[in-house]
């Protein structure tokens, strides 16, 4: 429901989900218009009002494919990852760089397993974007914070970012949610972002 929220699903305020995770209070939701009984959303655990990490999770099965050069124009960004996705390759997270001079990098994730595919597709489609190139990188990983709250708690993005930077870990790419902010940064420092991710939540040693 967080999600549904968070991407503009206009039935719940964000933040009155946000407090009833955190306090552990059902809602009940009914239409303005009818007396049909509606849904009930229910939380499982109770939790205090705060903004909560639940878990540090981390990921190295994918790999980032950039699309080099390409022209800053509609239309581009649905051509190329339609032609992705009539080949049944799911996408990940999508960075796409400012524009200068009318051009533009786009990068995304993909399953490590389908970058030989996406490679494939990706220098087919290329002169026809007018791009000017493509490449990849099989070396990375990604770590995820995962717990309510986050939109509306800046603290806690701040701190991760905190403590990635002074481990001397660059990110690459990142992606947010109201459950969830994840960071793209080289696979040989994954477990070790986690150890200094778990240490500055308190969640405890990494398993």
């Amino acid at each position: 429901m967080l999600e549904i929220a968070a991407c503009g699903g206009r039935v719940l305020m964000l933040r009155s989900v946000e407090y009833a995770k955190n306090h552990s209070v059902p809602l009940h939701v009914r239409s303005s218009f009818t007396w049909e009984p509606g849904t009930w959303i229910a939380e499982e655990e109770p939790t205090m009002e705060q903004a909560i990490v639940s878990a540090v999770t981390d990921d190295t099965s994918e790999a980032k494919v950039t699309v080099q050069g390409v022209p800053d124009r509609p239309g581009i960004a649905a051509r190329l990852f339609g032609s992705i996705a009539e080949r049944s390759i799911n996408i990940d997270m999508i960075v796409q760089n400012t524009s200068e001079a009318g051009l533009t990098d786009i990068s995304f994730t993909v399953a490590r397993e389908d970058l030989a595919a996406t490679m494939a597709v990706c220098e087919e489609v290329a002169p026809a974007l007018g791009a000017a190139g493509v490449s990849s990188d099989d070396g990375i990983g990604r770590v995820s914070l995962v717990g309510a709250g986050m939109k509306s708690h800046p603290g806690v993005t701040a701190r991760m970012f905190m403590t990635l930077a002074e481990a001397g870990i660059n990110i690459e790419m990142i992606s947010t949610s109201s459950i969830r902010i994840s960071c793209v940064i080289r696979g040989d420092r994954v477990e070790e972002a986690v150890r200094k991710l778990h240490d500055a939540f308190e969640l405890g040693a990494a398993s």
